[in-house]
């Protein structure tokens, strides 16, 4: 067995046995015996019970997503969709686990953190997205501003995404389209008069 396949078999144990039966009822013993390792090696790839949570946030899926290829250049509504649309993609493999770290994110300050630390790389990606697609012609503060608000919607729906099998789409579509038109109205009001 190799280091890497043993510790990955305990991560898979802890997120299935949190997920049955919550991180405080499950003993790194249980961990253990659902991965077929010796409890000590647990205790050696994760000093604390507390560490398994840590090292699972890192098993959401990548958001780090290159702008340029959701960028449509002069198309607000169109790149902000392309990339919701990207992000979707990759959540929808991880609503278990998303569910169990937004759940353990109320009582354990390691999970509230790191989940904290993607929000904010969501929020540059759809700032960088902003940029791009307005090709810079926005006052900072709006596209903060427009930054922030989306990346709260996109995280409020991917965190309530597990509590129904309908997100309803089209009304998040809607709050996108208002985002785009408003900041589109501000780089038309913004362009240099012909």
């Amino acid at each position: 067995m190799t280091e890497d396949s043993a510790k990955e078999r305990i991560l898979s144990a802890a997120e299935e046995l949190f997920a049955e039966s919550g991180f405080e009822a499950t003993p790194t013993s249980r961990i253990a015996e659902r991965a077929g390792v010796p409890k000590g090696l647990v205790h050696y790839y994760f000093r604390r019970k507390s560490d398994l949570l840590a090292a699972l946030v890192d098993r959401l899926p990548d958001e780090q997503i290159e702008p340029a290829t959701v960028v449509v250049p002069g198309d607000l509504a169109g790149s902000l969709r392309r990339l919701v649309v990207e992000l979707d993609r990759r959540f929808t493999g991880s609503l278990g686990l998303s569910h169990l770290l937004w759940r353990e994110a109320d009582t354990h300050h390691v999970v509230r953190e790191a989940l904290a630390d993607r929000f904010q790389q969501l929020v540059r990606l759809v700032h960088s997205v902003i940029v791009g697609a307005a090709g810079g012609r926005l006052a900072v503060a709006d596209v903060d501003n427009a930054s922030g608000l989306l990346a709260r919607a996109v995280s409020h729906r991917h965190a309530t995404a597990r509590h129904s099998r309908d997100d309803r789409p089209a009304e998040f579509d809607g709050e996108l389209t208002f985002l785009a038109n408003a900041l589109s109205s501000k780089v038309r009001k913004a362009a240099p008069a012909d």
